[in-house]
């Protein structure tokens, strides 16, 4: 997953910026003409090292000072060419930071943080790709006033795909910086292709253009922060944008392009009836899709929308019902659970973004309840299933003819139950008095009417329960 810069680190890292750029441009001041010539004479000396060399020092308290700040740092001049990535790692005992610089003292990257930033167990690494052929300063200093010790620079040139087309299979190596890379994909025949952008550096996002007025984009349906787009192509060339979803992070990227394997050959189907029990195969293709779902009596009915191309989103609507969920299935699988009387519901399979594509499985499975009775009454021994609403309280009344010591239990493995019973000078109330989040009230009871109130504890759960209620 991408790590991104708050506002509070943006401003840190600015103020050490300018604190390096302070503390190695204002030697201290000179007491003659020859002192301050011989001052500009040291400064210009710096060591030079080399692309690919390993480069060991140490940061003392005799290196140079960080007017800004207080910390130490000393400095290397490394000749770069133009179009190179590079990467440059700190290592050793040192804890401090990374920054590079052009010909102008204008700082390029930097792999400084604060203090409780830092990861003791990764070393930092600063890369950059350069635009221009020259001399470059290289800073290495302590992260604040109290560092100090031995350290050693790695550089290197990062090797990365130089053509900007692409064609099936394929797979791209590319570097984002100051703006999006664009590749010119070329679709030989018609079929279904899947294309990645994948990134531990940066928020990736894809977009997809072709003739006739083709569009498709993506941020996150391959998961984490990484985007993918799998859609039928026909024949044809196509623009690939790779860039960032947010600002201008850089970072290192991955793109692939391949053919996209239908699961198990299935067939697809991108309408009509859903039916419980009978799992279907679909192709979204940005597009909402619509199926029918009829039910004879009343269930509680479980949808399952599942994808690996896109983030599922479901929609259920009919019978005065109106529900959606986004994630509530396995990652960014779609689930939604409802009790529902008979009728006819319309079920909208979808991307969470409306532009994601891809091939998903549909399903729907349905637990018959018990109907309640029109007058709510509840009987000894005989338990009911229910779906309590989220805010709901299901009342229910019941009659005793005789004297005795009674319980009433209310389970559910879905919510917290919560009960109250009332009737006959009492009212009483339980919250975990039965198995783990059930509840139960055990009481002597006399002969007469009472009501029992089935809820959630915090009033905003959902789910099935059995209520019932029995003699001692």
């Amino acid at each position: 997953m991408a790590n991104r810069a708050t506002p509070l680190f943006l401003v840190a890292l600015g103020g050490a910026a300018v604190g390096l750029i302070v503390g190695w441009q204002l030697p201290a001041v000179a007491t003659s003409t020859e002192t301050a010539a011989d001052d500009a004479s040291v400064m210009t000396a710096f060591e030079r090292i080399q692309l690919g060399e390993h480069q060991r020092g140490e940061i003392t308290s005799q290196s140079e000072l960080n007017g800004k700040d207080g910390s130490r740092f000393t400095r290397f001049t490394l000749p770069l060419e133009e179009g190179a990535l590079v990467e440059i790692e700190l290592g050793g005992p040192l804890q401090g930071a990374l920054s590079l610089y052009d010909d102008e003292e204008q700082l390029l990257a930097s792999t400084y943080a604060p203090t409780d930033y830092l990861d003791p167990a990764q070393t930092p690494a600063l890369r950059r790709r350069i635009d221009e052929s020259g001399d470059y300063t290289l800073i290495v200093s302590g992260n604040d006033l109290h560092s100090y010790g031995p350290f050693s620079v790695t550089s290197r040139s990062m090797e990365l795909t130089t053509s900007d087309t692409l064609s099936v299979p394929s797979r791209a190596d590319g570097w984002l910086q100051d703006g999006p890379d664009h590749y010119t994909l070329t679709v030989e025949e018609s079929g279904l292709y899947q294309i990645e952008m994948r990134s531990s550096e940066v928020d990736a996002y894809l977009a997809l253009e072709g003739a006739h007025g083709y569009h498709r984009e993506d941020d996150d349906s391959a998961g984490n922060l990484d985007a993918r787009i799998a859609d039928f192509l026909e024949p044809g060339e196509y623009q690939l944008t790779a860039r960032t979803a947010h600002g201008q992070e850089s970072g290192l990227y991955t793109l692939t392009v391949e053919l996209h394997e239908l699961t198990h050959g299935a067939a697809l189907r991108n309408s009509g009836e859903l039916a419980i029990d009978d799992p279907l195969h679909g192709w979204l293709n940005g597009e909402a899709l619509e199926y029918q779902l009829t039910l004879e009596s009343p269930a509680l009915v479980t949808i399952d929308m599942l994808s690996d191309d896109f983030d599922a989103f479901l929609e259920l609507r009919g019978e005065d019902v109106f529900t959606s969920d986004d994630d509530g299935g396995e990652g960014l699988n779609a689930r939604i659970r409802y009790n529902l009387g008979p009728g006819g519901y319309t079920v909208t399979a979808r991307s969470h973004s409306f532009s994601g594509s891809g091939l998903f499985e549909l399903k729907a499975s349905a637990v018959e309840l018990d109907e309640l009775p029109d007058d709510g009454q509840l009987a000894i021994g005989q338990p009911i299933e229910a779906w309590l609403e989220a805010g709901a309280r299901d009342a229910y009344t019941f009659q005793l003819e005789e004297a005795g010591t009674y319980r009433l239990d209310m389970m559910s493995s879905e919510l917290d139950a919560f009960l109250e019973l009332e009737g006959e000078g009492l009212f009483l109330n339980d919250d975990d008095g039965g198995n783990n989040l059930d509840a139960r009230i055990e009481a002597h009871l006399e002969p007469g009417e009472y009501r029992a109130i089935a809820r959630s504890f915090n009033g905003g759960d959902s789910g099935t329960y059995v209520l019932s209620l029995s003699a001692e």
